[in-house]
């Protein structure tokens, strides 16, 4: 037998909700770590005092008790997991594990039993089901009836909102009532936040970025109120995971972030973290509503009485010593203008990532924290709207994908080695090694000796371009004209006066339209049959005027076509464009209005270019040669 027994895919949990996670048994102690939060459990193992185990939902489970009342449940070993456990108890922590059996016959009337954070609903001497106190969010009592209430996890599908107990009347002593007992069973161990006694202290009127707004922040000795105008919080310190202190890129403000798990509601918005906006030159006096003697047993030295400083510096350093919360700050990053972030966009937002020793953070809206051990790999993409930026993507081990864009190419550099100096998978990395330099990549498309992205890029220009030539060529438009039938074909028609159109195009630009598709079918079908020599001699395009502006569609489709790579490896030029069409299908009313304006735009812009390039004789070569 070992020193250490470790097990992957236990579960453990927490409000309704399985979250898995890895569990070791040692000689010291027991360790549990969530994979989702990465959260620590650790007990240690002269405080344990009992050990069951259980046939439960996912398989076999482990209930561990210790000797300051706290229990912990874990769920998801199998049959042949038992004896080596059990082996292990009795030689590291002479405990005996032993097997306990749950009822199953689903009776409802039985003997609730408090044994310290649990009831427990006993049907003949069997547990029938327990309820950790810790989740009751409120206790409401009635004529011989409890009923309990609880806080809701947003990561299950199906909650359960409360139970009731059917409490019988005292028969013996009818000066006691036993509702009142048990509600106060109950209240002793719930997670039901009374506002008693005065704050540690208060800071008003701090802005909060999220949620928004400005709150006073009343500091009590077990949990956090935030008083806004319109919305209340109170949040316990159990629930915070982590404390960011992080500079702005402006070096005049300070972001203080509390990040939660649970998070606080506000209707159906879930803030998982708290973002205060600080002054750097803003300070404070501050004296605690405790004497000294308490401040110092209470905190160990860690806060006094009276102190001063920066603002920022008091809430942080108060939140500190309550938590009992480590405080992450930037490591060693330095971006290319000596920052320690990055300018860059997320969703829909602008914001700033910050590169930490241990992960990444941005802030702010949405903000979101992803750690070094539950990343997969990350990649480097070119922009989409532009070659002097860049776009970073970070994909999780659960699949999930975040892209900060609209980096400067500037920042690749530093953003690249401290990747890499982290040891974390690049997907791309053997081509960016492959480059001359780390940035050349992100040159522009004039510099590079050969891009194969361009290549591709003005091959599909062409070919759209050679289909747009029906609509309108420049110099041509009295000379052909195109129809299309309800069979896909096209046919072209030709007219003998090409000089004469020409030069009322180019004289009366106002000509009205209807009068020139009647002149069109009028000689469709006399010049398509006995007119097809001059084709070739009048096909000449003035390739020396303005290039045709491209469609909606088309500027749509270069802004996306990366994206639409990235998301189908492997996809060929085909698949691109039939996959294009389709989101464009799918692309909202106000998505596409977008587009068009910015279409109607470059139109505009092409025929003040046509203009002048024809004021200036263009396209007299062209028209003298026919």
């Amino acid at each position: 037998m070992g020193d250490t027994l470790e097990f992957n895919e236990i579960y453990q949990e927490v409000k309704g909700s399985w979250n898995d996670g890895r569990l070791r048994f040692s000689k010291q102690n027991v360790v549990y770590k969530s994979s989702k939060t990465g959260k620590v459990d650790s007990i240690s193992a002269g405080d344990l005092n009992l050990a069951q185990w259980r046939r439960v939902c996912l398989g076999h489970g482990i209930k561990l008790g210790t000797s300051t009342g706290n229990v912990y449940k874990y769920d998801g070993f199998r049959d042949t997991d038992f004896e080596k456990i059990s082996e292990f108890f009795k030689t590291n922590y002479k405990l005996e594990l032993t097997e306990k059996d749950m009822c199953v016959k689903g009776w409802n009337w039985g003997t609730a039993k408090f044994s310290g954070p649990l009831l427990s609903f006993d049907v003949n001497d069997n547990s029938a089901f327990e309820i950790p106190l810790s989740n009751v969010s409120q206790c409401a009592t009635g004529k011989n009836e409890v009923t309990l209430e609880f806080h809701q996890n947003d990561d299950t599908e199906v909650s359960l909102m409360e139970v009731r107990f059917y409490v019988p009347p005292n028969q013996t002593d009818e000066r006691s009532d036993p509702v009142e007992a048990f509600a106060q069973n109950v209240l002793s161990k719930a997670d039901v936040i009374q506002a008693t006694g005065d704050a540690v202290c208060i800071f008003k009127e701090l802005q909060c970025l999220t949620p928004r707004g400005r709150y006073d922040i009343r500091i009590y000795p077990t949990f956090l109120h935030l008083h806004g105008k319109t919305f209340d919080y109170k949040i316990p310190y159990p629930p915070v995971l982590r404390l960011f202190l992080l500079p702005h890129k402006d070096q005049r403000q300070m972001f203080f972030v509390i990040s939660l798990d649970p998070p606080i509601k506000q209707g159906q918005t879930r803030y998982h973290f708290l973002i205060l906006l600080f002054s750097k030159e803003e300070d404070i006096n501050l004296t605690l509503n405790m004497s000294e003697e308490d401040v110092e047993r209470r905190f160990e030295g860690k806060l006094s009485k009276n102190m001063s400083g920066s603002l920022y510096e008091m809430v942080s350093r108060v939140m500190k010593a309550l938590v009992n919360r480590k405080i992450t700050v930037p490591g060693n990053f330095q971006g290319h203008s000596g920052t320690q972030c990055i300018t860059c966009s997320y969703k829909a937002s602008s914001g700033l990532l910050y590169p930490l020793e241990r992960g990444f953070i941005y802030v702010h809206k949405p903000p979101v924290h992803l750690r070094f051990e539950e990343i997969s790999c990350v990649n480097f993409a070119r922009g989409t709207t532009t070659t002097r930026s860049f776009d970073f993507e970070i994909e999780t081990k659960q699949g999930n994908q975040y892209t900060f864009s609209s980096i400067e190419r500037e920042e690749y550099g530093k953003l690249f080695d401290f990747v890499n100096a982290k040891k974390l998978n690049i997907k791309n990395r053997g081509f960016k090694e492959g480059m001359k330099g780390k940035i050349d990549e992100y040159s522009d498309s004039d510099e590079d000796k050969h891009d194969a992205y361009l290549e591709r890029m003005k091959a599909e220009g062409k070919i759209r371009e050679e289909g747009n030539d029906s609509d309108e060529s420049d110099g041509e438009s009295g000379e052909k004209a195109s129809f299309h039938c309800s069979g896909g074909e096209s046919w072209s028609v030709y007219d003998s006066n090409a000089s004469a159109s020409s030069s009322s195009e180019e004289g009366e630009g106002s000509e009205d339209e209807g009068a020139k598709k009647k002149k069109a079918k009028k000689v469709k079908v006399v010049k398509e049959r006995k007119e097809r020599k001059p084709r070739k001699e009048k096909k000449q395009k003035d390739t020396g005027g303005p290039k045709r502006p491209m469609s909606a569609y088309m500027l749509w489709l270069n802004s996306n076509r990366e994206r639409i790579r990235s998301e189908n490896p492997g996809i060929s030029i085909t698949g691109i464009s039939k996959r294009a069409g389709e989101m464009w299908r799918e692309l909202g009313k106000d998505d596409k209005e977008v587009w068009e304006a910015k279409a109607g735009e470059a139109k505009k812009q092409y025929d003040l270019a046509k203009k002048e390039y024809k004021e200036s004789g263009g396209g007299a070569t062209s028209s003298s040669k026919k």
